[in-house]
């Protein structure tokens, strides 16, 4: 009997965990690349190495076979995936397009050639060009920060010390963004396929707290239909222009004066479509699958009025190995929540989990998910109810 192609997965953390259910589903193979023994992936697919993905032999043995290569991550060198590409790899999404969620600098470039609405931007080589682009700002490094790491607030020329000590050490750039008056944020997330089929998922608001996303509304409440296909296609002109394959997630503003500006890019299954497990006719993983193997991509559509996915963070030092006892408490109280736990040691502020809650009231759907994530958390103690 013919085995279908296997598919090389770089990274061990939690995305790369969550598409393993759906490969299950669809016969395919994965091979994993982990950074440790017992990584989160590493869990749950059982052909694997440990190695560094930044070692291009690694990487070459990792790949060995397989029909195409993706990534739970965006930090894999440009110049190994072009080695991989020509050692005859599918590489999805490919470094081409990659590099713009790599690289800040690179993606704002792009965007303002294809007309795609931004952040007023910079690339700021000192204090003084920062000064001139005016405070305050926002400083970024253009690679390598992610949930609010390589992010400054910088209201004085002071400020800017510790933004540029971090740029010399570790050899990047920095991108200066005005500060936008946003009302919320929003994100279009997109799914692509080589042959170039797509599917755009609803439009959902997100909420951060302390740079870590907390909590996803599926759809966007209150989002004009005019708005909400705006983002859709600029999500769609982003992901086609640059030949994205897999998914795309497109972090958005919303402005006060009913704008939308791009934020940032991710190449790979996003926190902001995690709603879509349970919430969605095919899941943002299932549908990065199908794209990277060029199969048909699934219905993007929602299952109900509304979706809402709050994270489970790490809690208190005391909640330490205690995140499984929360099972009993939250799934009685709602038998149709959906958890999804990660297999990570809990350390305060890690995302370990996510809940999901989905029906026709939004405000029931926002109570019975942040309640049950304040619980796995260990936030509400002994409550009873």
């Amino acid at each position: 009997m013919a085995l279908a192609p296997t598919l090389a997965v770089i990274g061990g953390g939690q995305l790369a965990r969550m598409m393993a259910q759906p490969a299950i589903a669809l016969g395919l193979p994965l091979r994993l690349l982990a950074e440790a023994d017992g990584v989160s992936a590493a869990q749950v697919i059982p052909d694997q190495l440990v190695g560094d993905y930044r070692d291009i032999d690694t990487l070459l043995q990792v790949t060995e076979g397989c029909a195409a290569v993706t990534f739970d991550h965006e930090h894999v060198p440009t110049e190994h995936l072009h080695a991989l590409q020509d050692a005859g790899i599918a590489v999805r999404p490919g470094p081409d397009a990659l590099v713009h969620a790599q690289d800040k600098g690179v993606m704002r470039a792009r965007l303002a050639e294809l007309g795609v609405p931004c952040p007023r931007n910079a690339l700021v080589a000192s204090v003084e060009e920062v000064v001139a682009f005016g405070l305050p700002c926002v400083l970024k490094t253009t690679r390598g920060g992610y949930d609010g790491k390589g992010v400054w607030f910088v209201e004085t020329a002071d400020d800017c010390a510790e933004p540029f000590r971090v740029a010399a050490e570790t050899g990047v750039a920095l991108l200066a963004e005005e500060r936008v008056d946003f009302h919320r944020e929003l994100s279009a997330l997109v799914a692509r396929s080589p042959s170039g089929q797509a599917a755009a998922y609803a439009v959902v608001a997100s909420t951060q707290k302390d740079g870590i996303c907390h909590e996803v509304v599926a759809p966007a409440p209150d989002l004009s239909p005019e708005l909400a296909g705006q983002a859709q296609q600029v999500a769609l002109t982003v992901a086609g222009a640059l030949d994205v394959v897999g998914v795309l997630a497109v972090e958005l503003f919303e402005t006060r004066d009913g704008r939308i500006l791009v934020n940032e890019l991710a190449m790979r299954p996003h926190n902001t479509g995690h709603w879509t497990q349970d919430g969605a006719v095919t899941s943002q993983f299932e549908n990065h699958l199908r794209a990277v193997m060029d199969l048909p991509l699934g219905s993007p559509e929602p299952r109900a009025r509304w979706t809402v996915m709050v994270n489970i963070l790490g809690g208190p030092d005391d909640q330490v190995g205690r995140l499984y006892d929360g099972f009993p408490h939250a799934l009685a109280r709602d038998p149709r929540l959906r958890v999804h736990l990660y297999g990570k040691e809990l350390r305060p502020g890690r995302k370990v989990g996510h809940v999901n809650a989905y029906g026709d009231d939004l405000e029931d759907c926002l109570e019975r998910a942040r309640h049950a994530a304040a619980w796995f958390r260990g936030d509400l103690g002994n409550e009873s109810e």
